[in-house]
């Protein structure tokens, strides 16, 4: 009965518009919100604890560990971070023996590399991310995940504006667990 009043061009069809329909999508807008912000602080939490430090370092562990060889440039712009912040970062890497550097291709650029210990760490935090995650789809049936994952992957298509911004959202992903991204990128 209400869409036959939504369809009719009143202000009575304005008015329950409003009433009906604006608010389930602010309210499924406000619900991502939440849910975004849930997920972060849990995964950050969880990386936090295998880790014993914040900030870009686990998803400098995990980008090296799906892009062997990546140069300091191309870190710093999945990382979002300023040179000079990534050289640091991976001083700190190589100093608690997590990753070194490499002579690049080309000669001038350094290849970065996760060493043995850092591809164990790496497998700990990726544990503890998709511990994270899958703690938060406990209660859904495998259909509902099916419906979720569908429903996810068309949301994330309308995310990054560049090839870069596709790295960047998926610098914590479980890359092997995604054989069908539906945002693959290109500039690494």
């Amino acid at each position: 009965m209400r869409d036959a009043y939504i369809s009719c061009q009143s202000p009575f069809a304005d008015f329950m518009q409003g009433a009906y329909i604006l608010p389930v999508l602010d309210r499924t807008t406000n619900l991502l919100g939440a849910l975004a912000l849930a997920m972060t602080d849990r995964i950050d939490s969880g990386m936090r604890d295998a880790l014993n430090r914040s900030g870009e370092t686990a998803p400098s562990i995990v980008v090296l560990g799906y892009a062997p060889g990546l140069s300091v440039e191309v870190l710093r712009q999945v990382l979002g971070l300023s040179h000079p912040g990534t050289v640091r970062l991976i001083d700190r890497l190589e100093q608690d023996g997590l990753a070194e550097r490499r002579r690049g291709v080309d000669g001038r650029a350094v290849a970065l590399h996760l060493t043995p210990r850092g591809q164990k760490l790496r497998e700990r935090l990726m544990d503890r991310r998709l511990g994270a995650l899958e703690a938060a789809l406990r209660g859904l049936t495998a259909d509902e995940r099916l419906v979720l994952g569908r429903l996810l992957a068309k949301v994330l298509t309308n995310l990054p504006e560049t090839e870069m911004e596709k790295h960047r959202i998926c610098r914590l992903c479980a890359v092997r667990l995604c054989s069908d991204c539906p945002i693959p990128g290109h500039a690494i």
